[in-house]
């Protein structure tokens, strides 16, 4: 009973640390066992969360509005409408939510690391190109829409934003989880206003390759979707925000997926989900929930490393014409390889990997 009892004031707490308490006093399992196993549970519930949190709350709130708690679903249906805009504004973040154990237990699971290499100016604003996108992005989630790295105490007077896909932000429940961590949709209107409207110090964190980039990631393989990738360019020269490259070793290592080649049926239903829904359905698989050597959806325990380049000054230009995007596009193309060559072989790459760049 005080076992129990223990754990329960663990979860009151939000901090984990009496649940881990009271699981040590079970004589059959270790700390190491325990804290291996709160790893692999904190990774898998961001896992479903990415998956399916979204539409399962969906399909409770349409089922509630069928039941006699229908005024619950009702009262947050109006508060959704209210709420609608929140999103485009800079969310609504949570440091409690953001500096929950929960995310130290998922940083150590890999591990994940952030590494910084220059200061960033609080007077500024900066747009973060992240490269690669992986499965699921992460490295980028765990260093910039938590505290488990120390991102603010790393880059102090920085508010990072790490934007995803719009289409999560009209899911119920999702939309405001996602918004606790500092996450915001992908979009124009919204960059507009953080780096307009919010003062200086924000951070933006866009996965450049996107979709496409998700399709061809996989072990082993360093390559990025950025020749044609110019609407973030062209938004840090109307707003005067500095880029800066950020490259995530080992990003690429946690999954396994089913490579589909150009002009199979398989890459034609990819790029048709891609075009019209705004995703790539990847078929990929980690690990299992209680065995490394099962398949599942666990991602694989290898490191991430997320490195944080240097900034690349932007002046600027509210209309910049194609020759002034190019330019600076080409300044932070060389940029993201230079940090990729000099990083390279600290992180178990060889010294003739190059990075390939489509």
């Amino acid at each position: 009973m005080k076992t129990i009892i223990a754990a329960y004031s663990g979860v009151l707490r939000g901090t984990g640390s009496g649940i881990l308490s009271a699981l040590q006093d079970l004589s059959w399992l270790s700390k190491t066992q325990v804290e291996k196993q709160l790893q692999v549970i904190s990774v898998l519930q961001w896992v479903l969360s990415f998956l399916v949190l979204g539409v399962g709350c969906t399909i409770i709130l349409m089922y509630i509005l069928c039941t006699d708690c229908w005024l619950l679903a009702a009262a947050y249906l109006a508060w959704l409408v209210f709420d609608w805009n929140t999103p485009k504004k800079g969310g609504r973040r949570s440091q409690w939510v953001r500096n929950w154990a929960v995310w130290r237990y998922f940083r150590d699971y890999f591990p994940v690391r952030l590494v910084k290499t220059h200061n960033l100016a609080t007077h500024r604003n900066y747009i973060f190109g992240y490269h690669p996108h992986g499965i699921m992005g992460l490295g980028a989630f765990c260093n910039f829409s938590t505290e488990a790295t120390g991102v603010s105490q790393k880059f102090p007077g920085i508010r990072p934003y790490l934007a995803t896909l719009a289409g999560n932000f009209r899911m119920p429940i999702l939309r405001d989880y996602l918004m606790s961590g500092g996450i915001i949709p992908v979009n124009r209107d919204t960059i507009d206003y953080i780096l307009s409207k919010n003062g200086t110090g924000n951070a933006i964190v866009i996965v450049v390759g996107g979709a496409a980039e998700s399709l061809n990631c996989m072990p082993g393989k360093n390559s990025v979707t950025l020749k044609n990738r110019k609407g973030f360019v062209k938004l840090a020269l109307r707003h005067g925000a500095d880029l800066v490259p950020v490259y995530s070793f080992g990003e690429n290592e946690v999954y396994k997926q089913v490579i589909f080649e150009e002009g199979s049926w398989g890459r034609w239903v990819q790029k048709k989900f891609q075009k019209y829904v705004g995703f790539a359905p990847c078929i990929f698989h980690g690990r299992g929930l209680f065995s490394a050597t099962s398949w599942g959806l666990v991602p694989y325990s290898k490191p991430i490393t997320t490195v944080v380049g240097e900034p690349i000054a932007i002046a600027k230009i509210e209309n910049p014409s194609q020759k002034e995007i190019d330019f600076y596009h080409s300044l932070y193309v060389n940029s993201l390889i230079k940090l990729f060559d000099k990083h390279k072989t600290k992180f178990g790459l060889d010294e003739t990997e190059v990075l390939e760049v489509n």
